[in-house]
């Protein structure tokens, strides 16, 4: 497929993607393992592409780019209509090259030795291994460690990123190349950041059910309809948005919900019946026990609903199968929902939507 080179210079998340790629890695791509991908969320933000209309112009040009080879999409599973993360194959880097050619920056001088420069300890294995970094981004952070060697004070990775670099994204970018391999830097004991998951989302219940326990919904559509249902209902304190994957990073938030609440209450969990469903909220229980937060549960009712509705509705589900272990957590819907992984089904909790719950005046 050809493609208009001009037009596709003049499009503001391409060009974020291949210069933020041919910053990270562009000079010696042919080193990395894995190709150079970048969260759909981010690039649409540093596009400024806010409105609903400039986000499904994008959404069909990531199509079209991708059809023609030059990106890979990776969307939400089972939601072909929601990119995940926009991936830059190994065979597209030269075209892309060749599109921006011009415009992107010089590469750096091959001759660069690394022995010529005084590392500072963290660093130090730079006098005898290689990494695929630009050394101007290397210097800067040896100079960082001169200066700063006693720092203590753990602050976000776009912070100390933006101190570093002038770049508050540069430090997501180099995380995962060899410079942060096992056993070289690290990010936490190092450069004293860290990565901050984004915040959850909620909505507090009525005043009647201020004592009550806290639902947490993995997906959007699901999220606002047991919110409509609550505030006609009177169930739960709170109603969170877990956001699928998310929910895990952003766990660490909880603390401050409970806080806004008046104290601890019970977290129950609804999401998808597929595996990475299942994985969620117990990769969230795990971290409760480190917070000292009450384990974060199932709500029985709502996946009893679910496993009613969806006979006869289960979707194909192709990823890994689940270990029979990981539908226990769900007490005394684990055996069906193994028969359904069993049958390589799965169901999205969309079943148990709006129409359904304005009918239902309890979750016993």
């Amino acid at each position: 497929m050809n493609l208009d080179s001009q037009r596709w210079r003049g499009c503001a998340w391409l060009r974020a993607l291949v210069f933020q790629w041919h910053k990270s890695r562009g000079f010696a791509a042919s080193n990395f393992q894995r190709p150079y991908s970048r969260d759909w969320e981010e690039l649409l933000q540093a596009g400024n592409l806010i409105s609903a209309e400039l986000r499904a112009e994008a959404f069909r040009e990531a199509k079209e780019l991708e059809a023609a080879g030059l990106v890979d999409l990776k969307t939400v599973r089972y939601r072909p209509y929601q990119i995940e993360r926009i991936v830059i194959p190994f065979a597209a880097e030269p075209r892309l090259r060749e599109m921006f050619a011009g415009e992107l920056p010089e590469a750096p001088d091959p001759r660069f030795d690394f022995t010529s420069v005084q590392w500072a300890s963290p660093l130090a294995f730079l006098t005898s291994e290689s990494v695929t970094v630009a050394p101007d981004d290397l210097l800067k952070l040896n100079e960082f460690f001169l200066k700063e060697p006693r720092i203590q004070t753990v602050v976000p990775i776009k912070e100390r990123s933006l101190a570093l670099f002038g770049d508050e994204k540069r430090l997501d970018a180099l995380v995962s190349t060899s410079l942060f391999r096992a056993g070289r830097l690290d990010w936490v004991r190092d450069l004293k950041c860290e990565i901050i998951g984004e915040p959850l989302a909620w909505k507090r219940g009525p005043a009647e059910a201020a004592s009550g326990s806290v639902i947490v919904i993995e997906n959007a559509a699901t999220w606002h309809s047991y919110c409509r249902w609550n505030a006609e209902h009177k169930l739960f304190s709170a109603v969170v948005y877990g956001c699928g994957n998310r929910f895990v990073d952003g766990f660490r938030f909880m603390p401050d919900i409970f806080r806004e609440l008046g104290g601890l209450r019970r977290i129950l969990y609804f999401g998808d019946l597929d595996p990475r469903g299942l994985e969620i909220p117990q990769e969230a229980a795990v971290l409760a026990q480190g917070l000292a937060l009450p384990p974060v549960e199932p709500h029985l009712w709502s996946y009893r609903q679910l496993l009613k509705l969806g006979i006869g509705q289960g979707q194909p589900y192709e990823g890994d199968a689940a270990s029979p272990e990981l539908c226990d957590w769900l007490g005394d819907c684990a055996e069906p929902v193994r028969q359904l992984f069993a049958a390589g089904q799965r169901l999205a909790q969309e079943h148990v939507g709006w129409e359904f719950l304005q009918s239902k005046t309890g979750a016993d």
